[in-house]
């Protein structure tokens, strides 16, 4: 299957070991993943924070650049839930249905990574091997927008020399939510508190999730910690050998 590479900003950007391990997992399984070069950021940050006609360009753009493929795939619940969630609305909101069908159309076809392996190319065991203790956080936007349920950790509980320790409040949000963590600090700072408390009493060596966004936030206090547990994407994980 002919797989195309949606990266998301924050990985390019601040973690592009996430979106090479994506490539090399899905290529590992025999498809060939391709990366359109002109892809820009999909307008949730302007979206989230109001300015909805500002990221009307974004929609486009990102339209017009995965049009062409059948399937997408990002390592972000986070932006695969823009995609499906705010893109036809954003363009429907400003009087462009045309786009909004045409935007529609490409979020039937754009996948967070975890369905696209279990929902689509049916796969549960990526082959991975990785002996450590691991712990999984599902991010908010894929538990409660894109649904992804136990899909990452069927994938996680068929990694070869894993141990997977269930986190407690596992649902419980990690305090980041893009600008909400600068806006509203002292919260999110209590939010983190309590998930690292989670996290720790696991004796987890890692933390995992689908968002690099998340993974970011609970890392950076991990480390400020120096707990010595890090944080590493569900595509790293996955892509291990």
């Amino acid at each position: 299957m002919r797989i195309a590479l949606f990266v998301t900003c924050l990985a390019d950007a601040m973690a592009p070991q996430v979106g090479k391990a994506t490539v090399t997992l899905l290529e590992r399984l025999g498809h060939e993943v391709v990366f359109p070069s002109a892809q820009t950021c999909c307008g949730q940050m302007h979206t989230n924070t109001g300015y909805q006609r500002e990221a009307v360009p974004l929609v486009r753009h990102h339209v017009e650049v995965f049009e062409p493929y059948d399937v997408v795939v990002a390592p972000s619940g986070s932006c695969v839930g823009s995609v499906r969630h705010q893109h036809a609305m954003v363009a429907r909101d400003a009087g462009d249905d045309a786009l909004a069908d045409r935007a529609t159309a490409v979020a039937t076809r754009t996948y967070e990574l975890s369905e696209l392996l279990v929902d689509v190319l049916g796969v549960e065991d990526v082959g991975a091997y990785f002996p450590h203790r691991v712990t999984y956080h599902p991010t908010c936007h894929s538990l409660r927008m894109l649904r992804v349920a136990d899909k990452p950790l069927r994938l996680l509980r068929n990694v070869r020399g894993m141990t997977l320790l269930e986190l407690p409040a596992a649902d419980q949000c990690c305090g980041f939510g893009g600008t909400f963590a600068l806006k509203n600090a002292d919260t999110s700072t209590a939010m983190l508190a309590d998930k690292m408390r989670n996290v720790l009493s696991t004796g987890a060596e890692v933390a995992t999730a689908g968002d690099a966004s998340c993974l970011m936030h609970i890392g950076g206090g991990l480390s400020r910690l120096q707990s010595g547990t890090r944080t590493l994407h569900l595509a790293e994980i996955l892509a291990s050998t």
